[in-house]
Protein backbone atom coordinates (compact mmCIF):
# COMPACT_ATOMS: atom_id res chain seq x y z
CA UNK A 1 0.00 0.00 0.00
CA UNK A 2 2.72 2.29 0.52
CA UNK A 3 4.81 1.50 -2.77
CA UNK A 4 2.56 0.33 -5.16
CA UNK A 5 -0.16 2.85 -6.73
CA UNK A 6 -3.68 1.70 -5.85
CA UNK A 7 -7.59 2.73 -7.97
CA UNK A 8 -8.90 2.84 -4.74
CA UNK A 9 -9.35 3.61 -1.09
CA UNK A 10 -10.81 -0.03 -0.09
CA UNK A 11 -8.62 -2.50 -2.41
CA UNK A 12 -9.70 -6.41 -2.27
CA UNK A 13 -6.19 -6.99 -1.43
CA UNK A 14 -6.08 -10.58 -1.52
CA UNK A 15 -2.51 -11.57 -1.61
CA UNK A 16 -2.75 -14.70 -4.84
CA UNK A 17 0.38 -16.87 -5.10
CA UNK A 18 -0.68 -19.46 -7.52
CA UNK A 19 -3.89 -19.59 -9.98
CA UNK A 20 -4.71 -22.37 -12.47
CA UNK A 21 -8.03 -23.06 -14.52
CA UNK A 22 -10.70 -22.28 -12.85
CA UNK A 23 -9.03 -21.69 -9.54
CA UNK A 24 -6.58 -19.03 -7.82
CA UNK A 25 -5.23 -19.38 -4.16
CA UNK A 26 -3.58 -17.15 -1.89
CA UNK A 27 -0.79 -16.81 1.05
CA UNK A 28 -2.74 -18.67 3.36
CA UNK A 29 -3.43 -21.53 1.10
CA UNK A 30 -7.55 -20.73 0.59
CA UNK A 31 -8.56 -21.62 -2.66
CA UNK A 32 -11.14 -19.05 -4.87
CA UNK A 33 -13.29 -19.64 -7.44
CA UNK A 34 -13.19 -17.17 -10.24
CA UNK A 35 -16.23 -15.96 -11.47
CA UNK A 36 -14.73 -12.97 -13.48
CA UNK A 37 -11.92 -14.76 -14.91
CA UNK A 38 -9.73 -11.42 -14.70
CA UNK A 39 -12.56 -9.27 -15.76
CA UNK A 40 -12.85 -11.42 -19.38
CA UNK A 41 -9.25 -12.03 -19.60
CA UNK A 42 -8.87 -15.77 -18.94
CA UNK A 43 -11.42 -17.23 -20.99
CA UNK A 44 -9.51 -20.51 -21.30
CA UNK A 45 -8.57 -20.65 -17.64
CA UNK A 46 -5.10 -19.46 -15.73
CA UNK A 47 -2.24 -20.70 -16.57
CA UNK A 48 -3.00 -23.13 -19.36
CA UNK A 49 -0.40 -25.06 -20.03
CA UNK A 50 -0.16 -24.55 -23.85
CA UNK A 51 0.57 -20.74 -23.16
CA UNK A 52 3.37 -21.24 -20.76
CA UNK A 53 4.96 -23.42 -23.09
CA UNK A 54 4.61 -20.95 -25.83
CA UNK A 55 5.87 -18.14 -23.47
CA UNK A 56 8.74 -20.40 -22.27
CA UNK A 57 9.77 -21.10 -25.69
CA UNK A 58 9.49 -17.98 -27.35
CA UNK A 59 11.15 -16.10 -24.26
CA UNK A 60 14.42 -17.87 -25.23
CA UNK A 61 14.11 -17.20 -28.78
CA UNK A 62 14.00 -13.73 -28.71
CA UNK A 63 11.78 -10.47 -26.94
CA UNK A 64 11.84 -7.49 -27.60
CA UNK A 65 13.74 -5.85 -30.65
CA UNK A 66 12.30 -3.07 -31.83
CA UNK A 67 9.42 -0.95 -32.61
CA UNK A 68 6.39 -2.62 -33.99
CA UNK A 69 6.39 -3.20 -37.43
CA UNK A 70 9.89 -2.64 -38.74
CA UNK A 71 11.05 -6.25 -38.26
CA UNK A 72 9.53 -9.50 -39.16
CA UNK A 73 8.58 -11.15 -36.09
CA UNK A 74 7.22 -15.04 -36.86
CA UNK A 75 4.82 -14.80 -33.76
CA UNK A 76 3.06 -11.59 -35.03
CA UNK A 77 2.65 -12.91 -38.64
CA UNK A 78 1.51 -16.23 -36.90
CA UNK A 79 -1.36 -14.60 -34.97
CA UNK A 80 -2.31 -12.18 -36.85
CA UNK A 81 -2.78 -15.00 -39.89
CA UNK A 82 -4.85 -17.35 -37.27
CA UNK A 83 -7.27 -14.42 -36.45
CA UNK A 84 -7.40 -13.51 -39.88
CA UNK A 85 -8.89 -16.75 -41.03
CA UNK A 86 -11.27 -16.67 -38.65
CA UNK A 87 -12.88 -13.39 -39.18
CA UNK A 88 -15.32 -11.67 -42.19
CA UNK A 89 -12.79 -10.91 -45.59
CA UNK A 90 -12.59 -7.49 -44.98
CA UNK A 91 -11.22 -7.89 -41.55
CA UNK A 92 -7.70 -9.08 -42.61
CA UNK A 93 -5.15 -6.51 -41.30
CA UNK A 94 -4.47 -6.58 -37.67
CA UNK A 95 -2.34 -4.28 -35.79
CA UNK A 96 -1.32 -5.20 -32.52
CA UNK A 97 -1.23 -3.40 -29.27
CA UNK A 98 -0.57 -3.78 -25.34
CA UNK A 99 -3.94 -3.29 -24.16
CA UNK A 100 -7.38 -3.03 -25.43
CA UNK A 101 -7.41 0.39 -24.16
CA UNK A 102 -4.50 1.12 -26.79
CA UNK A 103 -6.17 -0.49 -29.40
CA UNK A 104 -8.99 1.85 -28.80
CA UNK A 105 -6.56 4.84 -29.30
CA UNK A 106 -5.23 3.56 -32.56
CA UNK A 107 -9.01 3.07 -34.30
CA UNK A 108 -10.06 6.16 -33.21
CA UNK A 109 -6.89 7.69 -35.27
CA UNK A 110 -7.25 5.16 -37.79
CA UNK A 111 -10.86 6.49 -38.52
CA UNK A 112 -9.47 9.89 -38.67
CA UNK A 113 -7.11 9.72 -40.78
CA UNK A 114 -9.03 7.25 -43.40
CA UNK A 115 -12.17 9.35 -43.33
CA UNK A 116 -10.54 13.08 -42.96
CA UNK A 117 -13.39 13.05 -40.17
CA UNK A 118 -13.04 14.47 -36.88
CA UNK A 119 -16.47 13.58 -35.12
CA UNK A 120 -17.12 10.39 -33.11
CA UNK A 121 -19.96 8.69 -31.82
CA UNK A 122 -20.52 6.43 -28.76
CA UNK A 123 -23.03 5.69 -26.37
CA UNK A 124 -23.85 6.47 -22.71
CA UNK A 125 -23.03 3.65 -20.34
CA UNK A 126 -20.41 2.58 -22.93
CA UNK A 127 -16.59 1.47 -21.60
CA UNK A 128 -13.32 1.59 -23.72
CA UNK A 129 -10.82 2.13 -21.26
CA UNK A 130 -9.27 4.69 -18.99
CA UNK A 131 -6.81 6.65 -21.75
CA UNK A 132 -7.37 10.09 -22.93
CA UNK A 133 -9.21 9.18 -26.46
CA UNK A 134 -11.14 6.47 -24.25
CA UNK A 135 -12.15 8.09 -22.03
CA UNK A 136 -13.48 11.16 -24.27
CA UNK A 137 -15.81 8.77 -25.39
CA UNK A 138 -16.63 6.52 -22.68
CA UNK A 139 -20.07 6.76 -21.79
CA UNK A 140 -20.53 8.24 -18.34
CA UNK A 141 -19.73 11.79 -17.19
CA UNK A 142 -19.19 10.67 -13.91
CA UNK A 143 -15.88 8.97 -14.66
CA UNK A 144 -15.03 11.80 -17.32
CA UNK A 145 -15.79 15.14 -15.69
CA UNK A 146 -12.63 15.30 -13.18
CA UNK A 147 -10.28 14.87 -16.30
CA UNK A 148 -11.92 17.99 -18.71
CA UNK A 149 -11.14 18.83 -20.88
CA UNK A 150 -10.52 15.87 -23.42
CA UNK A 151 -11.08 15.37 -27.37
CA UNK A 152 -13.55 17.38 -28.60
CA UNK A 153 -15.74 16.42 -31.64
CA UNK A 154 -17.37 13.70 -29.17
CA UNK A 155 -21.36 12.66 -28.93
CA UNK A 156 -22.67 10.15 -26.69
CA UNK A 157 -25.77 8.45 -28.43
CA UNK A 158 -28.20 5.88 -26.36
CA UNK A 159 -27.62 2.53 -27.07
CA UNK A 160 -30.40 0.63 -28.50
CA UNK A 161 -31.95 3.83 -29.51
CA UNK A 162 -33.20 4.70 -32.83
CA UNK A 163 -33.90 8.80 -32.68
CA UNK A 164 -29.94 8.93 -31.57
CA UNK A 165 -28.99 7.77 -35.06
CA UNK A 166 -30.20 10.55 -36.03
CA UNK A 167 -26.66 12.39 -34.87
CA UNK A 168 -24.68 10.06 -36.82
CA UNK A 169 -23.64 12.75 -39.99
CA UNK A 170 -21.48 13.36 -42.84
CA UNK A 171 -19.10 14.95 -40.78
CA UNK A 172 -18.89 11.45 -38.44
CA UNK A 173 -15.72 9.66 -38.72
CA UNK A 174 -16.46 6.62 -36.82
CA UNK A 175 -19.26 5.42 -34.16
CA UNK A 176 -18.09 2.99 -31.70
CA UNK A 177 -20.27 0.44 -30.07
CA UNK A 178 -19.73 -2.54 -27.77
CA UNK A 179 -21.14 -5.34 -29.49
CA UNK A 180 -22.72 -6.35 -26.04
CA UNK A 181 -22.47 -3.36 -23.46
CA UNK A 182 -20.62 -4.88 -20.82
CA UNK A 183 -20.16 -2.19 -17.84
CA UNK A 184 -23.30 -1.14 -18.17
CA UNK A 185 -24.31 -4.71 -16.61
CA UNK A 186 -24.45 -6.72 -20.17
CA UNK A 187 -27.07 -4.66 -22.64
CA UNK A 188 -27.54 -6.97 -25.73
CA UNK A 189 -28.26 -4.61 -29.31
CA UNK A 190 -31.71 -4.95 -30.33
CA UNK A 191 -31.20 -7.29 -33.53
CA UNK A 192 -32.58 -4.69 -35.93
CA UNK A 193 -31.34 -1.83 -33.57
CA UNK A 194 -27.81 -2.39 -34.94
CA UNK A 195 -28.56 -3.28 -38.33
CA UNK A 196 -30.05 -0.01 -38.18
CA UNK A 197 -26.69 1.28 -37.01
CA UNK A 198 -24.69 -0.47 -39.61
CA UNK A 199 -26.78 0.82 -41.95
CA UNK A 200 -26.00 4.52 -40.81
CA UNK A 201 -22.63 4.30 -40.90
CA UNK A 202 -22.63 3.39 -44.51
CA UNK A 203 -24.75 5.81 -45.66
CA UNK A 204 -22.83 8.67 -44.04
CA UNK A 205 -19.59 7.28 -44.84
CA UNK A 206 -18.53 6.67 -41.19
CA UNK A 207 -17.02 3.57 -39.94
CA UNK A 208 -18.15 1.29 -37.69
CA UNK A 209 -16.20 0.12 -35.44
CA UNK A 210 -17.20 -3.05 -32.58
CA UNK A 211 -15.39 -3.13 -29.31
CA UNK A 212 -15.19 -7.07 -28.52
CA UNK A 213 -12.28 -6.28 -25.65
CA UNK A 214 -15.01 -7.87 -23.57
CA UNK A 215 -17.38 -10.35 -25.50
CA UNK A 216 -15.04 -11.18 -27.88
CA UNK A 217 -13.09 -14.71 -28.52
CA UNK A 218 -16.09 -16.93 -27.50
CA UNK A 219 -17.75 -14.79 -24.13
CA UNK A 220 -20.81 -14.67 -25.78
CA UNK A 221 -21.17 -18.31 -27.18
CA UNK A 222 -19.33 -17.51 -31.10
CA UNK A 223 -16.05 -16.79 -31.45
CA UNK A 224 -17.08 -12.99 -31.97
CA UNK A 225 -20.47 -11.65 -30.53
CA UNK A 226 -20.67 -9.13 -34.07
CA UNK A 227 -21.53 -12.54 -35.87
CA UNK A 228 -24.43 -13.24 -33.77
CA UNK A 229 -25.81 -9.71 -34.93
CA UNK A 230 -25.51 -10.58 -38.62
CA UNK A 231 -23.27 -7.68 -39.01
CA UNK A 232 -19.88 -6.82 -39.95
CA UNK A 233 -17.66 -3.61 -38.53
CA UNK A 234 -15.28 -1.41 -40.59
CA UNK A 235 -12.98 -2.54 -37.29
CA UNK A 236 -12.92 -4.70 -35.05
CA UNK A 237 -11.27 -3.83 -31.64
CA UNK A 238 -9.78 -7.17 -29.27
CA UNK A 239 -8.25 -7.28 -26.43
CA UNK A 240 -8.28 -8.94 -22.73
CA UNK A 241 -8.63 -12.67 -23.26
CA UNK A 242 -6.39 -12.06 -26.89
CA UNK A 243 -3.07 -12.85 -25.05
CA UNK A 244 -3.87 -15.62 -23.49
CA UNK A 245 -3.34 -13.92 -20.00
CA UNK A 246 -0.82 -12.00 -21.54
CA UNK A 247 -0.98 -8.17 -22.14
CA UNK A 248 -2.03 -7.77 -25.71
CA UNK A 249 -4.95 -5.96 -27.85
CA UNK A 250 -4.98 -5.16 -31.81
CA UNK A 251 -7.62 -3.34 -33.83
CA UNK A 252 -8.50 -5.10 -37.46
CA UNK A 253 -9.61 -3.43 -40.17
CA UNK A 254 -8.98 -3.65 -44.12
CA UNK A 255 -5.52 -4.12 -45.53
CA UNK A 256 -7.01 -0.56 -47.41
CA UNK A 257 -8.46 1.28 -44.62
CA UNK A 258 -4.97 0.29 -42.42
CA UNK A 259 -2.54 1.63 -45.11
CA UNK A 260 -3.72 5.19 -44.48
CA UNK A 261 -1.38 4.78 -41.10
CA UNK A 262 1.68 4.55 -43.64
CA UNK A 263 1.49 7.87 -45.07
CA UNK A 264 0.63 11.68 -44.76
CA UNK A 265 2.01 11.12 -42.15
CA UNK A 266 4.47 8.22 -42.05
CA UNK A 267 4.36 6.31 -38.82
CA UNK A 268 0.80 7.41 -38.49
CA UNK A 269 0.28 4.88 -35.76
CA UNK A 270 3.46 3.50 -33.50
CA UNK A 271 3.99 1.78 -30.54
CA UNK A 272 7.24 0.59 -28.66
CA UNK A 273 5.84 -2.86 -26.87
CA UNK A 274 2.28 -3.94 -28.72
CA UNK A 275 2.68 -7.18 -30.66
CA UNK A 276 5.58 -7.89 -28.06
CA UNK A 277 6.84 -11.41 -29.56
CA UNK A 278 6.18 -13.02 -26.27
CA UNK A 279 2.87 -11.92 -25.84
CA UNK A 280 1.80 -12.70 -29.50
CA UNK A 281 3.16 -16.35 -28.88
CA UNK A 282 1.42 -16.47 -25.41
CA UNK A 283 -2.26 -15.07 -27.34
CA UNK A 284 -1.82 -17.51 -30.51
CA UNK A 285 -1.10 -20.86 -28.49
CA UNK A 286 -4.15 -19.40 -26.33
CA UNK A 287 -6.17 -18.68 -29.56
CA UNK A 288 -5.37 -22.16 -30.63
CA UNK A 289 -6.48 -23.57 -27.99
CA UNK A 290 -9.93 -22.03 -27.39
CA UNK A 291 -10.34 -23.38 -30.62
CA UNK A 292 -9.30 -27.01 -30.33
CA UNK A 293 -10.74 -27.44 -26.54
CA UNK A 294 -13.99 -26.86 -28.52
CA UNK A 295 -15.60 -24.94 -25.39
CA UNK A 296 -17.81 -22.15 -27.45
CA UNK A 297 -20.28 -24.53 -28.53
CA UNK A 298 -21.23 -25.51 -24.54
CA UNK A 299 -21.06 -21.36 -23.69
CA UNK A 300 -24.96 -20.80 -24.44
CA UNK A 301 -26.12 -24.29 -22.21
CA UNK A 302 -23.43 -22.87 -19.19
CA UNK A 303 -25.25 -19.53 -19.03
CA UNK A 304 -28.67 -21.46 -18.89
CA UNK A 305 -27.76 -23.29 -16.07
CA UNK A 306 -26.49 -20.07 -14.15
CA UNK A 307 -30.21 -18.90 -15.09
CA UNK A 308 -31.51 -22.27 -13.82
CA UNK A 309 -29.75 -22.05 -10.62
CA UNK A 310 -30.02 -18.43 -9.80
CA UNK A 311 -33.24 -18.31 -8.33
CA UNK A 312 -34.10 -16.21 -5.52
CA UNK A 313 -36.57 -13.48 -4.53
CA UNK A 314 -33.62 -10.75 -3.87
CA UNK A 315 -32.61 -11.04 -7.64
CA UNK A 316 -34.62 -8.57 -9.42
CA UNK A 317 -33.64 -9.38 -13.21
CA UNK A 318 -30.12 -11.55 -15.05
CA UNK A 319 -29.60 -10.16 -18.12
CA UNK A 320 -26.89 -12.36 -20.10
CA UNK A 321 -25.46 -13.23 -23.25
CA UNK A 322 -23.85 -16.55 -23.19
CA UNK A 323 -21.01 -16.37 -20.27
CA UNK A 324 -21.48 -12.71 -19.90
CA UNK A 325 -23.86 -12.02 -17.02
CA UNK A 326 -25.40 -9.11 -14.76
CA UNK A 327 -27.45 -10.34 -11.52
CA UNK A 328 -29.39 -7.34 -10.84
CA UNK A 329 -30.35 -6.92 -7.22
CA UNK A 330 -31.89 -4.01 -4.79
CA UNK A 331 -29.01 -1.80 -4.40
CA UNK A 332 -24.88 -1.27 -4.69
CA UNK A 333 -24.96 -1.90 -0.35
CA UNK A 334 -26.92 -5.28 -0.98
CA UNK A 335 -24.66 -6.32 -4.05
CA UNK A 336 -21.40 -5.50 -2.36
CA UNK A 337 -22.50 -7.60 0.97
CA UNK A 338 -23.42 -10.04 -1.60
CA UNK A 339 -19.88 -9.93 -3.19
CA UNK A 340 -18.08 -10.31 0.27
CA UNK A 341 -19.45 -12.87 1.47
CA UNK A 342 -19.17 -14.67 -1.85
CA UNK A 343 -15.21 -14.27 -1.96
CA UNK A 344 -15.13 -14.92 2.19
CA UNK A 345 -16.57 -18.48 0.87
CA UNK A 346 -13.94 -18.80 -1.58
CA UNK A 347 -16.17 -17.53 -4.71
CA UNK A 348 -14.47 -14.46 -6.50
CA UNK A 349 -17.58 -12.24 -8.30
CA UNK A 350 -17.51 -8.48 -8.68
CA UNK A 351 -19.57 -5.49 -9.45
CA UNK A 352 -20.41 -3.26 -12.90
CA UNK A 353 -18.80 0.21 -13.21
CA UNK A 354 -22.19 1.59 -14.39
CA UNK A 355 -24.12 -1.01 -12.96
CA UNK A 356 -22.58 -1.65 -9.37
CA UNK A 357 -26.19 -2.92 -8.24
CA UNK A 358 -25.54 -6.13 -10.42
CA UNK A 359 -23.39 -8.85 -9.46
CA UNK A 360 -20.76 -9.64 -12.65
CA UNK A 361 -20.90 -13.23 -13.47
CA UNK A 362 -17.86 -14.00 -16.29
CA UNK A 363 -15.94 -17.36 -15.68
CA UNK A 364 -13.60 -18.95 -17.37
CA UNK A 365 -15.24 -20.43 -19.98
CA UNK A 366 -14.06 -23.99 -19.31
CA UNK A 367 -16.15 -23.74 -16.03
CA UNK A 368 -17.98 -27.05 -15.21
CA UNK A 369 -21.77 -27.85 -14.77
CA UNK A 370 -20.14 -29.05 -10.89
CA UNK A 371 -18.80 -25.52 -10.29
CA UNK A 372 -21.65 -23.47 -11.75
CA UNK A 373 -24.01 -25.38 -9.27
CA UNK A 374 -21.30 -24.86 -6.42
CA UNK A 375 -21.04 -21.01 -7.08
CA UNK A 376 -24.91 -20.77 -7.58
CA UNK A 377 -25.05 -22.25 -4.63
CA UNK A 378 -23.30 -19.55 -2.65
CA UNK A 379 -24.35 -16.76 -4.68
CA UNK A 380 -28.00 -17.75 -3.06
CA UNK A 381 -26.56 -18.66 0.42
CA UNK A 382 -25.44 -15.46 0.18
CA UNK A 383 -28.50 -13.40 -0.32
CA UNK A 384 -30.22 -15.29 2.54
CA UNK A 385 -27.95 -14.23 4.85
CA UNK A 386 -27.87 -10.43 3.26
CA UNK A 387 -31.39 -10.40 3.10
CA UNK A 388 -32.60 -12.08 6.64
CA UNK A 389 -30.35 -9.24 8.39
Amino acid sequence: MQHVAQTSDAPLALEIVKAAGMYMWDAKGKQYLDLIAGISVCNIGHCHPAVVKAIQDQAEQYMHLLVYGEFVQSPQVAFATALTRQLPADLNSVFFTNSGAEAIEGAMKLAKRYTGKTEIAAFNRSYHGSTQGALSILGDEYWRNAYRPLLPGIRHLEYNNYESLEQITDKTAAVIAESVQAEGGVIVPQREWIHALRDKCAATGALLILDEVQCGLGRNGTLWAFEQHGITPDILVLGKALGGGMPLGAFIASRDIMWSLTNSPVLGHITTFGGHPVNCAAGLAGFNALLEMDVIKDVKAKGQLFHERLQHPAIKSVRSLGLMMAIEMESFAVNKKVIDYCIEKGVLTDWFLFAPECLRIAPPLIITETEIRHACMIICEALDAVTAE
